[in-house]
């Protein structure tokens, strides 16, 4: 079994990304008020290649916007522009 294809993200643009995380944060009732931006950055040794700055959140929410993020994260890498 190729585990490399099991564990690989899948490509998306910044545009695709910053839909997808809306979308995922609007589902949630706690999470339907907050502002976040997507940042491109370096590779790190993890491989991620962009982040979420959250920057209005609900106190209650906080926990869940991370969670939601985290999962985005873990499924999407940032696609190279060409």
């Amino acid at each position: 079994m190729d585990f490399d294809l099991l564990n690989s993200k899948t490509q998306a643009s910044l545009d695709e990304i910053r839909v997808r995380v809306a979308h995922a944060l609007a589902r949630h009732p706690l999470c339907r008020t907050v502002r976040f931006d997507i940042l491109s950055v370096p590779r790190t040794r993890r491989g991620g290649n962009w982040t979420v700055t959250l920057q209005s959140v609900e106190p209650r929410a906080v926990w869940e916007a991370s969670e939601i993020v985290a999962d985005i994260q873990d499924a999407y890498d940032l696609a190279l522009a060409a």
